[in-house]
């Protein structure tokens, strides 16, 4: 006679089962690897954009156009951003600025005291930069995605016409590599410093060490032929820059600068510094 098993009672259930797959975003099968191919191939369509715009050659310009936005354009790059600064791969940059600036912020007693910020490429209006109360963040994108996020060029954006309108922190996080240009790269970094403020918050009578935070891709500095990190300080420097921070990971160089005003004007030219065949081509002019 066999004896029949005794049955186990059913587990109730989990709440994570009966949720409708609507609530998953639609970018969430982007693999990593695909996030990194789908950046990789933007930033190639605008480097060759580019050229053929110095050629003047309006048809491969329409060509590339084109394959651009079969690859998503803009909006698909900044999804891929945005997965590339989730918790899950590799965390939002900015906490790294506010955990490097913490001690300027202690002695804002005040609420209404804070230090006026310009996220250059903002892509979120809840990352630590923006929820921190001592900070008061302006941000600008190329394709703001959120309310809040406003749609502009800072190349374009007008320049301050008073200390009012200047800001004691500007943040360029993976936003110097995105420029296809060289010298447009060098062109943004000296437009910084005139954005920049040494007038400190209102009731805070110390210096303001107005402050550049600078993130680019390791292999920007590691692996180029023509920027290596002694370019890069030399660069900073005749702009009036001192390195005040650094971090680097497998991946991404993390700086903060702070801006002395004692610029010593000088030109960077694409001078080969690091030879090979195997090199990325990233460059900054500076004329």
């Amino acid at each position: 006679m066999v004896i029949p098993k005794r049955q186990r009672p059913k587990r109730p259930t989990l709440l994570s089962r009966t949720r409708p797959p609507t609530v998953k975003p639609s970018h969430a099968s982007l693999s990593a690897k695909a996030t990194r191919n789908l950046i990789r191939s933007h930033h190639r369509l605008l480097k060759a954009r580019a050229q053929a715009l110095q050629t003047e050659d309006a048809d491969l310009v329409t060509k590339i156009d084109a394959q651009i936005q079969e690859n998503g354009g803009l909006e698909s790059y900044q999804i891929a951003s945005k997965l590339g600064q989730s918790s899950l791969r590799g965390g939002d940059s900015s906490k790294l600025l506010v955990n490097w600036i913490f001690p300027r912020l202690q002695p804002l007693k005040s609420k209404s005291c804070r230090f006026r910020v310009l996220e250059i490429g903002a892509l979120s209006t809840q990352n630590a930069c923006s929820m921190n109360k001592s900070l008061e963040v302006t941000r600008i994108d190329l394709n703001s995605q959120e309310a809040g996020i406003l749609k502009q060029d800072f190349m374009e954006r007008p320049l301050p016409e008073n200390e009012d309108e200047q800001f004691h922190i500007i943040s360029l996080s993976l936003v110097l590599n995105y420029v296809p240009d060289a010298v447009v790269r060098g062109e943004m970094l000296k437009r910084c410093t005139s954005f920049l403020t040494k007038t400190p918050p209102s009731g805070l009578c110390q210096p303001a060490c107005p402050c550049l935070f600078l993130v680019l891709p390791a292999a920007c500095v590691n692996n180029s032929r023509y920027l290596t990190e002694a370019r890069l300080q030399e660069i900073m420097s005749s702009m009036g820059f001192v390195l005040s921070n650094s971090k680097k990971t497998h991946k991404l160089i993390y700086q903060l600068w702070d801006y002395t005003g004692a610029c010593e004007p000088k030109s960077f030219t694409k001078d080969t510094l690091n030879p090979g065949k195997v090199r990325n081509n990233f460059a900054i002019i500076v004329k």
